[in-house]
């Protein structure tokens, strides 16, 4: 069971995204509240892309760019 801590180390820090951090996103609608890992394939000015398995790199989502990335639900 391991001590409890959490195994991802987040980048919360929207200005200092960068291709490669590992983000904890949200998601619109009925998901909403419910936590996401993903990881940043792509980082602009006002938006970010979300690889959320890595297994599946053809699959990425278009989230905010804040320390909590929202992905809209209609993406998905």
């Amino acid at each position: 069971m391991g001590d409890g801590s959490c195994p991802f180390k987040f980048n919360f820090d929207p200005s200092t995204f960068k291709i490669g951090d590992v983000v904890s996103y949200r998601v619109t609608g009925t998901l909403e509240g419910m936590p996401f890992v993903g990881t940043l394939a792509e980082v602009h000015e006002d938006h970010v892309v979300i690889l959320p398995d890595p297994q599946r790199p053809e699959l990425r989502y278009v989230g905010t760019r804040e320390d909590r990335p929202v992905v809209n639900e209609s993406a998905i």
